[in-house]
């Protein structure tokens, strides 16, 4: 399988244009030898800016967020229909700071799954546990939780359209970085849950990323695990070069 590094996480940062100097960086450092897909998520108001840039390349454009209905008076949303018309292709749902910060319930993330594959768009679910449910030895009954609200009812086709991400929420900007060990249990785990859902061909299509302080340094050794499938990469993904690092130090 390819693996896959998503810039997902560029947050509530930078400017149009410094969104499309990174952009223009990304593409300008890719050689084409990564044999990896790459893609970016810029900032709602930077969308259109960086579609631009990556016109004509292989790097796709996605979104950090989506709401789940299609129009109507939802003051401040955006919808997939006008995620689709500026060209972006696939979305983040269920970030942790959107499950956290901004209190977002499993539910509500599975509306915002449904309306994306409804839209023929291609979805990231993140799931990942807190600093006190891995000290409590919850790990893996919050990965079973979040994993199955996302999944339960999708056909195989749909489940096609998702890529999981799992992001130790304890370790996203922090420094701390989950350990291979740990990291390559809680992608089994998620495997083996979608195998038993669904079926174990379906579960060794689909896409597990890792994020959380993922940087060039580390790249390696986590991609190498085999349930490891690509990165979700949140800081290190604002500059050109650290993301760019971290491809190449996974190849």
């Amino acid at each position: 399988m390819r693996k896959c590094f998503v810039a997902g996480n560029w947050k509530m940062n930078g400017t149009i244009d410094e969104s499309v100097a990174l952009a223009k960086g990304v593409v300008a450092g890719l050689t084409g030898s990564e044999k990896a897909d790459v893609a970016v998520c810029p900032p709602f108001l930077a969308i259109p800016a960086v579609r631009d840039v990556l016109a004509g390349t292989a790097v796709r454009l996605g979104a950090q967020d989506v709401f789940y209905e299609g129009n109507g008076a939802f003051t401040g949303e955006i919808s997939t229909d006008m995620l689709r018309d500026a060209g972006v292709s696939f979305a983040l749902v269920g970030h942790s700071e959107r499950r956290h910060v901004i209190g977002e319930t499993d539910a509500i993330v599975r509306r915002k799954l449904d309306a994306l594959i409804a839209a023929g768009m291609d979805v990231i679910l993140c799931v990942g546990e807190k600093i006190e449910e891995r000290e409590a030895g919850k790990t893996e009954a919050v990965l079973d939780t979040q994993t199955r609200a996302g999944l339960t009812g999708l056909t195989r086709e749909q489940l096609a359209k998702v890529t999981i991400a799992y992001e130790p929420v304890w370790a996203i900007g922090t420094g701390k970085v989950a350990t291979t060990e740990q990291a390559q249990a809680a992608h089994k785990f998620i495997r083996d849950l979608v195998a038993s859902m669904f079926d174990q061909a379906a579960a060794d299509a689909l896409r597990i990323q890792y994020g959380g302080s993922v940087k060039a340094d580390n790249a390696a050794e986590l991609m190498a695990q085999p349930d490891v499938d690509g990165a979700l990469v949140g800081g290190a993904a604002l500059k050109a070069d650290s993301f760019l690092g971290i491809i190449a130090g996974a190849r």
